[in-house]
Order: C-alpha cells, then sequence, then structure tokens
C-alpha cells in the first residue's frame, strides 16, 4: 500500500478536500514509523503522532498500482505536473523507492522527485537511471550541532553524501532545509548559499509542531525571521552572494541593494512561494488553512506581497511600499 497526501487523493479524485489550492504534485508516502529519531517528525521511531500523518497532512492508504494509475492519468490530464516520493527510513525502503519509481514511470512520463534514505552515490545513480528526475537528500538542519540534536547522527557525512551526488549528477539533486530548529538566520542563509553553489535545489521548510513529536511545544519561528531566510533564498538564486548580506547577532538585518530595486525585485512575490522542485507547491504542509501562511503555494496577490515585503523588515524607506500597494516617498527633511 501506498499514502497519498490527503491533497493529492482530492486532485485524483479518491477524496474530497474542501480547500482553496490544491497540490500541483502527488505527494506519496512509502512506509510507517521511521528508523530515525527526528524530533520534529510524526513518523520518527519514538512519535506517538498518528501514522497516517505527516507534518499537518494525512495520509490516506491506496493500493500501490492504483496509485500509480491515477497519478499517471492525472499528470496527462495537465492535474499534475510531478510526483514526489517521500519515503520512511526502514528495511525496505530501498526496494520500496525502486519499486514506486518503477511503478510511476510506466504509467507515465511524470517527473519523479525520490526523497528516501540514499546511503551511497551509486544509489542515486541507480534512481536516475531507472527514471528519477531528481534525489533529494534532506539535512533539514542547518548546523552539524543541530544535526545532532535533532536528527542523531554525522551531519558532515550526510553533507558530504549530498555534495558528491550533485557533483555526479548536476541539476539533479535537492535537500531540504527547516527554519526554526535553533539556528540563528545567518547559519541558515549560509547553508542555502552553500547548496547553491554547489546546484543543489533548495527547499525550505518552516518548522512544524506536530502533537505527539518530541517538539510538539515548540514554537514556529516568527514571521519576520521566516520572511528574511526567504528573502536571502530567493535572492541567491537571482544571483547575489552572501557578502550582500549584513548580520548582527546572526539575524539578517539589511542587503546592499537600494530599497526601491530590492523592492522591485520582490514585487512578483516570487520569493514567498512554496520553494524546491519546480512545480512543488506543498499546500497548507506548514500552515493552517487561515494562519500565518509560511510558504504560499499559489501566486501572491498584491497586498499579499507587500504586506510579507512588511514583515520582513528589510523591506523600509524610500521606494518600499505600504500593505496597500502605496509607494512611502519620504518627505524632504524640513
Amino acid at each position: 500500500m501506498w499514502k497519498m497526501s490527503a491533497g493529492t487523493a482530492c486532485v485524483v479524485g479518491n477524496k474530497y478536500l474542501k480547500t482553496d489550492v490544491l497540490p500541483t504534485t502527488a505527494y506519496i508516502m512509502l512506509g510507517k514509523r521511521c528508523r530515525n529519531n527526528c524530533r520534529f517528525c510524526s513518523q520518527s521511531r519514538d512519535s506517538s503522532a498518528r501514522t497516517d500523518m505527516l507534518s499537518r497532512v494525512t495520509w490516506p492508504e491506496v493500493p500501490a498500482q492504483e496509485a500509480a494509475e491515477v497519478i499517471g492519468r492525472a499528470f496527462r490530464d495537465g492535474r499534475l505536473k510531478r510526483a514526489c516520493l517521500q519515503v520512511v527510513k526502514g528495511s525496505e525502503s530501498w526496494q520500496a523507492s525502486v519499486d514506486a519509481l518503477a511503478a510511476l514511470t510506466r504509467e507515465s512520463a511524470v517527473p519523479v522527485c525520490v526523497s528516501s534514505a540514499i546511503e551511497t552515490v551509486e544509489q542515486a545513480q541507480v534512481l536516475v537511471d531507472q527514471g528519477a528526475d531528481r534525489i533529494c537528500i534532506a539535512l533539514d538542519a542547518a548546523t552539524a550541532e543541530l544535526y545532532k540534536e535533532v536528527k542523531g547522527g554525522n551531519f558532515e557525512k550526510r553533507r558530504e553524501l549530498l555534495y558528491q551526488c550533485a557533483a555526479e549528477l548536476p541539476g539533479r539533486v535537492s535537500t531540504h532545509l527547516i527554519a526554526g530548529l535553533g539556528e540563528t538566520e545567518e547559519e541558515i542563509i549560509t547553508a542555502i548559499a552553500d547548496c547553491l553553489d554547489k546546484g543543489i535545489g533548495v527547499g525550505l521548510f518552516a518548522f512544524t509542531p506536530v502533537r505527539g513529536t518530541a517538539w510538539a511545544d515548540k514554537e514556529p519561528p516568527d514571521i519576520g525571521q521566516y520572511r528574511r531566510i526567504q528573502i536571502a533564498h530567493f535572492l541567491l538564486k537571482k544571483g547575489l552572494s552572501r557578502g550582500d548580506f549584513t548580520y548582527q547577532d546572526g539575524t539578517l538585518i539589511a542587503i546592499s541593494l537600494p530599497d526601491k530595486e530590492l523592492g522591485l525585485l520582490l514585487a512578483d512575490g516570487k520569493a514567498f512561494e512554496t520553494s524546491g522542485c519546480p512545480d512543488c507547491n506543498r499546500p497548507y504542509y506548514n500552515e493552517r488553512p487561515g494562519g500565518i501562511m509560511y510558504n504560499y503555494p499559489r501566486a501572491l496577490t498584491h497586498i499579499e506581497t507587500k504586506q510579507a515585503m512588511m514583515q520582513s523588515g528589510l523591506c523600509q524607506g524610500e521606494g518600499s511600499f505600504d500593505i496597500t500597494g502605496n509607494e512611502n516617498r519620504q518627505e524632504p527633511a524640513s
């Protein structure tokens, strides 16, 4: 049996879901109760959370062949643009990854990203050779100290595998980083820059407390903090360098661009949309409907864009905009 996210099940017609945004990627989870013990994860070894949960999302079970068929049909109809295999680490996770990839690629040409407990560059190569569009090796934590605290294991070893895969499979490798685990803005922006320098795509997540996990009572990140990280991530992809950012006690306080130029770069709202693989929008993975939108799963309205810019605290002064969309022109000093 496979598990589809509730949104995916709705897109393919297996479930009714009242929502304003549906996923453009089919999200599939394989396995249950991971061998790892990540403190934020509902699937971790010691978690008491429901086994049909990952982050805030429920994942109904569907027979594997049926799931592959309906996803293939939805891709051909244009309702889905990508599939993502999220494989829980266990004794059968490698074979499950290979089998699920084969099932999806038999049914259609849907691009597939495999996020699995890959241990070697050779395994990554096998998945690409068998049809995977991208491979994801999730770091989650931005520093070695946090990695050890939150996930256990060896950060340097995992990061080196990520880097090696990126070198061998250029343009085909991604990672995940979670903001709000305890890192500074400087630390996570540096980690993002390190990955982008090596051609690694970064999916940025906001820490989400989930009932039944070790960190169920931990607070999610401040929205201003998250907006600054999103802006830095976006600008690094646009060609700015890490030297263009100024920090104070680990907090991003300035960017070496005039306010007006920064405002123009951010005006389309793309900086605040979900990041990661192409066509991955992850609706409400980190959010409650009606709550704070960390990652917008759709294009932002003009007002939402201006509000996000203002939340960052970086887009102030001449050439910036208030949330009504009116330019804030400073009056000359008297």
